[in-house]
């Protein structure tokens, strides 16, 4: 909790008045329980007796026949002030400027969680990523972005929020998961955008990273339909990508009794009658996945035959 006194000073500005007094710099960033020190300038008809610096935190100064007035803060212990110059000026009114002053505190910590879920994501749902940034000030010049590993995930989020105090604020963001992501991690990062006058670096703190493991469906491309020549072996692939890792289970034709669970089958020194359809099943808890393969069977002596066929069409055709 932070407890402040508020200093009010009333300043009856004249808007016409010649030549207002100038702070240097003219916007002041500091960081909480940072020194801090600005001057204030005043021309003629500004003097020793009419001009003031009236301040809510530190010590003034007058020089140079009360024409330049500093201000110095040792330890920076409030979150709003703003310093008033001014001199007084004819018909009792008061010609004056006001510095503004603005007083950060980089965050506690700044974390990363998924909304209402834990455990392993599934390809496909939307889930919502939340990015807590705790005890910053001032948040409106706060910005938060999402990573998924190094690559930016939208636009930068802010909030529209005039408040000076350190203050908690959650960013969230939707996401749906694809297998590509497994394995990959979600961070947030908080940045202070201060300004010119503010650190050359922007404080800026990052979450931990957050992995994901997304369970999705086994899938694969399907196979065309595939001539061997007898006495070669038949090699068919039905290796499928999922999360948990897939089971598998073949179908095979009516004349061939062997059984298979493994993601390749193998036969070796086909024959005839080992053609046919081939049904691969792959399935893991999110689902399942059919592949069938067409295997047709020729004898090496039918396929060069018809090879040679082929080759003499084509010189005749040219």
């Amino acid at each position: 909790a932070y407890l402040e006194h508020t200093f009010i000073v009333l300043c009856l500005t004249d808007y016409e008045c010649p030549d207002k007094p100038v702070f240097h710099p003219s916007r002041l960033v500091v960081r909480r329980d940072d020194p801090a020190d600005a001057t204030c300038l005043c021309k003629s008809p500004c003097d020793g007796e009419s001009s003031h610096l009236e301040v809510s935190l530190g010590q003034t100064f007058k020089q140079e026949n009360g024409t330049k007035l500093l201000w110095k803060v040792d330890k920076m212990t409030r979150w709003e002030t703003s310093p008033i110059c001014f001199y007084d000026h004819e018909d009792l009114k008061q010609c004056c400027s006001r510095l503004a002053v603005t007083v950060y505190q980089p965050p506690d910590l700044v974390s990363i969680n998924y909304l209402n879920h834990t455990g392993p994501l599934t390809e496909g749902h939307v889930y919502t990523l939340q990015c807590t940034v705790e005890n910053v000030a001032p948040v409106g010049s706060l910005s938060v972005m999402f990573y998924r590993g190094q690559e930016a995930l939208g636009p930068s989020q802010s909030r529209n929020n005039s408040e000076k105090k350190p203050v908690t604020e959650i960013f969230t963001l939707n996401i749906k998961p694809t297998g590509e992501d497994q394995e990959g991690h979600y961070w947030c990062e908080a940045k202070l955008e201060l300004g010119p006058e503010g650190p050359q670096i922007p404080p800026v703190e990052k979450s931990q990273n957050l992995t994901a493991t997304v369970h999705c469906e086994s899938h694969n491309e399907t196979n065309t339909p595939q001539t061997f020549e007898t006495s070669y072996n038949l090699e068919l692939n039905c290796t499928a990508v999922g999360n948990p890792s897939p089971s598998y289970a073949w179908t095979l034709p009516p004349a061939n009794p062997l059984l298979f669970n493994a993601s390749i089958l193998t036969i070796n020194s086909i024959a005839f009658e080992d053609e046919g359809k081939y049904t691969c099943f792959a399935s893991n808890k999110l689902g399942n996945l059919t592949v069938v393969f067409d295997v047709d069977v020729k004898s090496k002596f039918n396929l060069l035959s018809h090879l040679q066929m082929d080759e003499k069409l084509k010189e005749k055709a040219t």
